[in-house]
């Protein structure tokens, strides 16, 4: 398992901001003069993202014993990128969550990340460059929000799925990937008396092959994502599924904001030589 190490920064030494402001949730990841995590904070994104952002970077600072005048650069990503009025630059997820992904694992991989509102396929070389990428942006089956949507119409809180998940090897069939649809087939297994664990071990197999159509897999395959922070099952699942393992580095939902903040450290360097 990947990490983000984490310490407390030492003061005086600068450091970088990095935040990922997703439909669903905004992260901030701090490192230093290193490229080591310092710091992380998440919230709900809400509906004022730039008042998000700003609560996440001062829990960061807090958790470090830093104030904002140590972040020397910051780097926005993700939906909200935009509405970041801290920010120095801005770069797209895509980007963001490879370079955030060949830090921790610096060989050449295939990222799934999947998201609130869609999933990336994002193909990474040795070099950490970017060799191709894929994103459903048509539909929510098999994202965050299909996931969170099965939860409420089963009654259930996010955090309940894994372990219903787990519990059973018999998934429901759910023959539709439309998350409305999939609404309409969960209530007719219901009224059919189909176990409830079945149905979400059907719903979370229902994501995985979602997943697995977008794309070919070469070599390791790193899972990123909310999706993949709280609900193992799916790294499982889709490890089951492609035949061999899949690397979930510990705080898979940073990524993305992880690599914005390098590339901050990135782009501060540069201006700093170019004013050498």
């Amino acid at each position: 398992m990947a990490s983000l190490r984490q310490f407390s920064s030492p003061a005086g030494r600068p450091l970088y901001c990095g935040v990922d402001i997703g439909a669903s949730a905004t992260k901030v990841v701090l490192v230093d003069e290193n490229g080591e995590c310092s710091a992380r904070a998440v919230r709900h994104s809400g509906v004022d993202y730039g008042a998000t952002a700003e609560l996440c970077l001062k829990e960061a600072l807090t958790e470090c014993g830093r104030t904002k005048d140590a972040v020397a650069y910051t780097i926005s990503t993700g939906y909200g990128r935009e509405n970041v009025a801290f920010s120095n630059h801005r770069h797209t997820e895509i980007h963001c969550h490879g370079v955030g992904c060949h830090h921790l694992v610096p060989r050449a991989i295939t990222i799934v990340d999947i998201g609130g509102q869609d999933n990336k396929i994002i193909h990474i070389d040795e070099q950490g460059q970017r060799i191709d990428f894929k994103m459903n942006r048509k539909c929510a089956a098999g994202t965050g929000a299909f996931v969170e949507e099965i939860a409420l119409r089963l009654g259930l809180s996010i955090d309940d799925l894994d372990d219903l998940a787990a519990s059973t090897d018999t998934p429901v069939q759910l023959g539709s990937f439309c998350t409305v649809f999939s609404k309409t087939e969960i209530l007719a297994h219901l009224r059919q008396g189909v176990a409830v664990e079945q149905i979400v071990r059907g719903a979370f197999e229902s994501v995985v092959t979602r997943i697995v159509e977008m794309d070919t897999f070469l070599g390791e395959v790193v899972l990123t994502g909310g999706v993949a922070a709280h609900n193992p099952t799916i790294a499982d699942l889709l490890s089951r599924r492609l035949g061999r393992p899949v690397t979930v580095p510990d705080h898979p939902q940073f990524t993305g904001a992880l690599g914005a903040a390098i590339l901050a450290r990135r782009a501060h360097r540069h201006t700093e030589d170019q004013n050498a």
